[in-house]
């Protein structure tokens, strides 16, 4: 009888790329994916490192996978595993812990998949990570997340990207070509782009982001583009223009942004300031006037007063923006900003955040409501909560509509109504 595997993933969409692709590689290696509660033979947990209390979300994870099967093989992966091996190896029911390059050889170390005493660690010298590894995901979502690139050489100073990823890397405009047709073949509709550091694609082979915006655009039966996130330096003039009229290109860029201070941006190590990402805004509503427009903010980094606050407070107010993700600073071991002096205390960082979620909700409904009365395609989402399903506009409008088999993966004109209390649209169809 073949072993089972069961997956769980923490983090980004680059995360669920990789754990899509290594669970095809264990099915073709002869394994049997199952669900997480279905008390696998093997559970594999793709962690990471970005977010706060990863050694807790771990825990609670591998906890979690013992209660489903206490006997069974846990395997834990990701960049909170190439950063913390010894950490992880020490949470009870771990049995192995796999760095940057081993995570993609899983069945190797399946072999035997008998429980340990002691977990055993396989990782390898970041500086050493120079291969990379092709990925996207199929079956979990009616998008599909394309990996493009890998790494990073930028070491903001907040950053632990680099230490567990490694270089930046990245594929070819040709493998990806190949893959975006397979997902299209597969039935799926939207391809997000993903990586670390998506418009460095092409830095080792001398190809471009844009040149891969180029080829993509000309695959045949695939609906729509979305760029996961660029920075705003590498945002071009030419990138901008090209999504303005592709006919695959989506309205919605993510643009990390961090500090609306300049003074702290400078501090953090980023390759911008603030005059730069204003330009980008604009440029992007001159010619994409209902582009949805996402920001990345980090409150309470090292040295920031209430005065870089409010500058930040005030940049984002006043900025074309459609809505914040907001990250309250913690301090990463390894990183420059763990050495700054100046810490901004627990409860001023809460409150900023707290600040700045409340401004993001304004921006949001804003930018919602500018829409409502308009007719918009919408591709209906797999996720459903059993009476109402979601599903999302071009511009990343998220709709509601009582739930229907028959429109998953379906793209469906319908006119935006009113924004109901969670910040959700509701809809009729055309």
């Amino acid at each position: 009888m073949n072993r089972t595997v069961a997956y769980y993933t923490l983090g980004c969409k680059l995360n669920f790329s990789e754990t899509s692709t290594i669970g095809r590689q264990l099915t073709d290696a002869g394994f049997n994916k199952v669900n997480f509660e279905k008390g696998a033979d093997i559970y594999v947990i793709n962690t990471c490192s970005v977010t706060d209390n990863a050694d807790k979300k771990c825990k609670r994870i591998v906890k979690e996978a013992l209660r489903q099967n206490p006997n069974a093989f846990v395997a834990v992966i990701g960049c909170y595993a190439q950063l913390k091996p010894n950490e992880i190896a020490a949470i009870p029911g771990v049995d192995i812990v796999l760095g940057a390059a081993e995570k993609f050889n899983l069945a190797s170390f399946f072999e035997n998949t008998t429980k340990k005493d002691v977990a055993e660690i396989h990782d390898g010298k970041i500086k050493e990570v120079l291969e990379y590894h092709s990925s996207y995901s199929i079956g979990d979502r009616t998008r599909s997340f394309l990996k493009i690139q890998d790494g990073c050489d930028y070491f903001c100073a907040f950053c632990t990207i680099p230490l567990a990823r490694g270089k930046s890397r990245s594929d070819t405009i040709e493998n990806i070509v190949i893959q975006a047709k397979e997902i299209v073949e597969s039935g799926i509709k939207e391809i997000v782009l993903t990586g670390v550091n998506t418009g460095d694609f092409g830095i080792q082979t001398g190809e471009t982001f844009f040149e891969l915006l180029q080829a993509l655009e000309n695959v045949e039966g695939l609906f729509r583009i979305r760029i996961s996130s660029i920075e705003p330096n590498l945002l071009t003039d030419e990138i901008i223009k090209f999504a303005s009229t592709s006919k695959k290109i989506v309205p919605h860029f993510h643009i990390p942004l961090q500090s609306g201070s300049d003074k702290i941006l400078q501090s953090m190590r980023r390759k911008y300031l603030t005059e730069l990402y204003t330009s980008r805004v604009e440029k992007i509503r001159s010619l994409i006037p209902n582009c949805n427009i996402g920001v990345d903010v980090i409150v309470g980094f090292p040295g920031e007063t209430h005065e870089d606050f409010l500058d930040t407070y005030n940049f984002l107010n006043g900025l074309d923006i459609s809505y914040l993700h907001v990250f309250t600073y913690s301090e990463r071991e390894n990183t420059t900003a763990i050495k700054m002096t100046d810490p901004v205390s627990m409860r001023d960082r809460n409150e900023r955040s707290k600040m700045l979620h409340i401004l993001s909700d304004k921006k949001r409904r804003h930018f919602y409501e500018q829409h409502l009365g308009k007719t918009y395609p919408v591709l209906w989402e797999i996720e459903n909560d059993g009476s109402v399903m979601f599903g999302f506009t071009e511009n990343y409008i998220k709709v509601k509509t009582p739930y229907d088999p028959m429109l998953v993966n379906e793209i469906m004109n319908v006119t935006l109504t009113e924004i109901d209390d969670e910040m959700v649209v509701k809809c009729n169809f055309q």
